[in-house]
């Protein structure tokens, strides 16, 4: 067992931070919003700590599960950051979605002060979190995640190393990728059957047992199919990661036209007034 903190608790980093200390760990939290923090600490009886260097100091791991870049830098960076009270020879995991940019700015701004950093974004949505069955994409040093890899499955299902810095976050782009072309597939199987006449719990029951089937339609079709799209991960934050794959593929010269495309049809759902609505509102385009 080992002293932690955890930087971020939204409807991931919340759970994440209490399988931590579940397990043991003795965790320190901090939260922008320190209502929070305060919450979370009454609840699992850790520490709250009113900024991320408070939080970071003694740890010898630091997680964050924040909202962008943006975010990243302001809890890493400056003299209330993480790094300013990280001890040399610890490790920071970031588990946040960005840019494999701002993970090698801040792998090498950290390598500065002699502190190991992780990528290690995460599939598996608020349920994955809470549930304790994330799965865990890394990149960076292979000795500063072997010494991450067993703090991190107090709320993994599976955690590997891709790669060199960076490697774990154009994993999760390749997460991306995939799920926006499946949710696009299953929104227009579903309206398919509905505008055909067919019972749509029967078109999967049956469908859903072959080839077509995956996570998608076992997790979200019946909510489709009820026109509710208050569950799981929203459409602002999947354009943000759509957004940081298509600049990634420029960049490596690779063609996303689908993943380009649906991007557009989030963007019809936004204008729709469902930023918040989870991703499979692509659904509620077709209507």
């Amino acid at each position: 067992m080992t002293k932690a903190a955890f930087l971020g608790l939204g409807v991931m980093g919340f759970p994440m931070a209490g399988h931590l200390a579940t397990k043991g760990h003795s965790v320190t939290v901090y939260n922008r919003t320190a209502e929070k923090s305060a919450a979370w600490a009454a609840k699992h009886g850790g520490a709250a700590a009113a900024t991320p260097r408070e939080a970071a100091q003694g740890a010898e791991f630091v997680m964050a599960c924040v909202g962008n870049d943006d975010d990243l830098r302001a809890v890493c960076l400056g003299p209330d950051g993480a790094f300013a009270g990280m001890d040399a020879g610890s490790v920071f995991v970031d588990h946040t979605t960005v840019s494999a940019k701002v993970t090698r700015e801040l792998q090498a701004a950290a390598a500065e002060k002699g502190i190991s950093f992780v990528d290690a974004p995460v599939s598996g949505g608020q349920a994955g979190a809470e549930n304790g069955v994330l799965s865990v994409m890394c990149g960076g040093d292979e000795a500063a995640y072997a010494r991450a890899e067993p703090v991190i499955a107090a709320y993994a299902r599976i955690c590997r190393r891709i790669g060199e810095s960076g490697a774990g976050q154009m994993t999760k782009m390749c997460n991306q990728i995939a799920i926006a072309g499946l949710v696009q597939g299953l929104a227009e199987a579903l309206h398919f059957a509905q505008k055909s006449g067919l019972d749509g719990e029967k078109v999967v029951e049956v469908i859903s047992q072959g080839a077509a089937g995956s996570w998608q339609m076992a997790n979200r079709s019946s909510t489709m199919l009820a026109d509710k799209f208050d569950f799981g991960f929203a459409v602002d934050w999947m354009r943000k990661d759509l957004g940081i794959c298509l600049e990634a593929a420029d960049e490596a010269g690779a063609s996303l036209p689908v993943t380009a495309l649906v991007d557009q049809f989030y963007k019809d759902v936004q204008k729709l007034g469902g930023g918040r609505w989870d991703t499979s509102s692509l659904l509620k385009r077709l209507k």
